[in-house]
């Protein structure tokens, strides 16, 4: 690891040097409307989704010290399609843009699942872009709520605070979620445990649909939640918001509030959000008790856009109170027993780096995490039962050559150290440290009306855990297990028309096992079952092959995605006998519970998603919108 960051810190001091040397380049345009050739006013102009201006009142738009070479464009304008362009700004410093009107956005940038931005429809892969709009206008009570009512994507839900993503049929640790180009780690496993991003600061989310451990290594078998906070200021401007809101419900009331600027490349932006719920309310028991919840977070950035590239550092820390819905009533009905809760503190630093290095862009992402986890059986006392604190850091180093005969390169090494202490007196898991590493080649040309796009990647994750002795009995024997795979996928999309895209992709992904998998030994608050993990098992492969077919038109969206499964070493638990056949019960805090084991088993996922979007013209505020999944 050391040599590692070493060798990171003397590409960041070379590439800082060149950077004093490279050329200056200027770009710029006109924004019109495809149909009346007016010019339009206020258009946004982002490059690789990072440097962003808007145009004038001649509808011009212009970029100073841009880094040369291959990059991606986008131009948009409410009301209109969004345009997506591949430009070479070493060959080209003037450009002009004409939009279509349009209600819908159905074109767009990802940067999920590939190794540099690249337009929606290129990719092989099926990726769903959520903007700012969307989420705003969707009534949620968390992130993940939000994202819940697109196609193939579900919620675990324990209450109003806690969501767990579910992407085809499968969440927990075969879900990764990435925030600003970080892999969250927050004790995933749980489930009672959710996201700790705060919903009101997310800009974009892109969801990847599908193994995607080729870039992102274990665990992202069922597919990616990129979610996405730092959105460009435009240059030379400041800009603040305001959101308020209320849901009658369980009386949930929050306020957000951001400001940032852009000058001459140096840009920041900082936000601040509150919310607090009381207990919500359903048909069947009226007011649901302890599902109360507060939110205080913050966060913000301070970087340099500059013609060499950017540096941004990134923070944040989210600080969460929630109650745990246990659902006990007494003989009466009415809700009894204790009120369990938890406190939740994430707190994130992000050096998020990008150098025109050659011809190409060099890459470097560092991030510190941490997550504190502390779970309260009894509110009123300041002792935690159990309390998981869990340290990470995440690396990331990636080059992408220029476009050498029509392809594009990317090479690179990612991964993370990882640390969890107990600091509590009841134990669920064992304190741990693991070391994971892997090293990835993407390549993507076009052809025609094809991209095609494929590569592969090794991994490796060495995990300890540590001895543990409760009572003079062995709770949690030392071990140490090493698993090691391969991952890669190849697939192509087609543009048969100008408004009909198929996309096909063929992709193998990997999971290790998780710790509570591997070495759980106890009761978890309000699951009501005593789980024994299995150092025995393996890890998780999968391959999955999808069809994707996109139609669109003035009037109508119309998309359809297939998928089909294959998952070896299926790991699950089940519920144990006891001698007597019933099922095996465990004592835990003088309450007798099931006991469940985690095992293996070979499974396959078929399914599809339909989505169809009508909004007829000249009837703009017709919009009727329905999708259907199945698994």
């Amino acid at each position: 690891m050391k040599k590692l960051v070493t060798l990171i810190a003397i590409l960041f001091a070379v590439n800082m040097m060149y950077s004093q040397v490279r050329v200056r380049t200027q770009l710029s345009g006109i924004v019109k409307d495809a149909q009346t050739g007016e010019v339009l006013i206020g258009a946004s102009v982002v490059i690789d989704s990072r440097l962003g201006t808007s145009t004038n009142k001649d509808g011009l738009f212009t970029f100073s010290n841009v880094p040369t070479g291959h990059s991606i464009i986008e131009v948009s304008y409410s009301g209109y399609e969004t345009l997506v362009d591949h430009i070479d700004i070493a060959q080209t410093n003037q450009l002009n843009f004409q939009l279509k009107r349009s209600i819908r956005e159905y074109e767009g940038v990802t940067v999920t699942g590939v190794a540099g931005a690249t337009s929606i429809r290129k990719a092989p892969i099926p990726v769903t872009r959520v903007n700012k709009t969307e989420l705003l206008t969707t009534p949620s009570t968390n992130i993940i709520d939000a994202l819940s009512k697109q196609p193939g994507v579900t919620q675990l839900s324990t209450g109003p605070a806690v969501s767990k993503p579910v992407i085809r049929g499968l969440g927990y640790n075969r879900l990764v979620t990435i925030n600003d180009g970080v892999r969250q780690e927050g004790q995933q496993w749980g489930d009672e445990h959710g996201i700790e991003i705060d919903e009101n600061s997310v800009s974009r989310v892109e969801i990847l649909k599908g193994p995607a451990s080729l870039m992102y290594g274990s665990d992202a078998i069922a597919g990616v939640v990129n979610i996405i906070t730092t959105a460009p200021v435009h240059t030379n401007t400041i800009s603040g918001n305001i959101l308020s809101s209320y849901q009658t419900n369980n009386r949930q009331r929050s306020l957000y509030g951001n400001i940032g600027a852009n000058y001459n490349g140096f840009n920041w932006n900082v936000w601040g959000d509150y919310v607090a719920a009381s207990d919500y309310k359903n048909k069947y028991d009226g007011k649901v008790s302890n599902s109360q919840y507060k939110n205080g977070n913050a966060g913000g950035y301070i970087g340099y856009n500059g013609s060499w590239g950017f540096s941004h550092l990134i923070v944040s820390t989210f600080n969460q109170e929630v109650g745990i819905i246990e659902g006990e009533r007494d003989e009466n009905g009415n809700f009894a027993g204790e009120n369990p809760m938890q406190k939740i503190k994430h707190n994130k630093i992000i050096s998020d780096n990008s150098f025109a290095v050659g011809s190409g862009k060099l890459k470097v992402n560092l991030a510190f995490q941490n997550n504190r986890r502390r779970e309260f059986e009894d509110p009123g006392s300041n002792e935690a039962s159990l309390s998981f604190d869990l340290s990470t850091f995440n690396y990331h180093a990636s080059y992408q050559f220029d476009d050498r005969n029509g392809w594009i390169t990317s090479i690179g090494v990612n991964g993370m150290q990882q640390s969890n202490q107990n600091k509590g007196p009841e134990t669920l898991i064992p304190e741990y440290s693991l070391f994971d590493i892997g090293g990835f080649l993407y390549s993507q040309k076009t052809v025609g009306k094809a991209t095609f796009s494929g590569g592969g990647r090794y991994d490796n994750r060495r995990l300890h855990s540590k001895q543990f002795i409760e009572e003079n009995q062995l709770k949690f024997s030392d071990f140490t297990k090493s698993f090691s795979n391969v991952s890669g996928s190849i697939g192509v999309s087609y543009a048969a028309a100008d408004n009909i895209t198929l996309k096909m992709n063929i992709a193998r992904g990997f999971r290790a096992p998780a710790i509570p998998e591997l070495a759980s030994n106890g009761a978890h608050e309000g699951t009501n079952r005593y789980e024994y993990g299995d150092q025995q098992l393996k890890s998780e492969t999968t391959l999955q092959g999808d069809f994707d077919v996109e139609i669109t038109s003035d009037h109508i969206l119309f998309s359809l995605s297939t998928f089909y499964n294959h998952i070896d070493n299926f790991i699950f638990y089940s519920k144990l006998s006891g001698a007597g056949g019933g099922d095996s019960l465990v004592e835990s805090g003088g309450a007798l519970v099931p006991a469940y084991k985690f095992g293996q088993h070979t499974t396959n996922l078929p399914g599809f998603e339909a989505l169809i979007d009508i909004h007829p013209h000249p009837l703009d505020w017709v919009h009727w919108e329905n999708s259907f999944s199945y698994v």
